[in-house]
């Protein structure tokens, strides 16, 4: 079986309920993502953890976009790019920053290029950074805190990204614009 199910209230288990009801309050509808990653009740619980407190982190909704786009790309994932898209455009990020994260184009700040680079090395050196590509972050006018968010970033959009690819997510109808 190489498609998921999605799991709705009614045939999700008993302890992916509770989750999936919050899903649908915070989002209007139950996104496939949580319709699949609930049957997993700790998966789903885990994963919307990790978007609370990455959403809660002290980088700002620019910085936010451009770390879960950056793994969203590298990771190739088809479900979380459109998404994110059109959760970026919700957000009120430019198109400029948007076009650049989906097209591989120079970030529109030097700020934003090192958060976009730190995120890249990050993943390819499997969390290991060397002290000058730190110091080039910190340089950027990033702190320790906001490494250590990145990783937590890097957490949740790596789960999301290989739920996806084993499921297959289907997108939803709003993400499909996006594709």
């Amino acid at each position: 079986m190489s498609q998921f199910t999605l799991l709705d209230l009614d045939s999700a288990p008993k302890a992916s309920q509770p989750l999936l009801q919050q899903s649908q309050k915070a989002f209007g509808s139950i996104p496939n993502l949580h319709a699949v990653m609930a049957h997993s009740p700790q998966v789903l619980d885990a994963y919307q953890q990790l978007h609370q407190l990455f959403v809660q982190c002290s980088l700002s909704d620019e910085e936010k976009t451009v770390v879960w786009q950056t793994i969203n790309l590298q990771n190739q994932c088809h479900y979380c790019v459109p998404a994110h898209t059109a959760i970026a455009k919700m957000m009120k990020i430019s198109d400029k920053l948007i076009d650049a994260l989906r097209h591989n184009k120079a970030m529109p700040t030097i700020k934003l290029q090192v958060l976009h680079d730190t995120t890249v090395l990050l993943l390819k050196n499997h969390g290991q950074l060397s002290e000058s590509e730190q110091q080039k972050f910190y340089d950027a006018g990033f702190n320790q805190a906001q490494l250590l968010e990145v990783v937590l970033g890097i957490s949740q959009k790596t789960l999301s990204n290989y739920v996806n690819h084993l499921a297959k997510t289907p997108l939803d109808d709003a993400f499909k614009p996006y594709a």
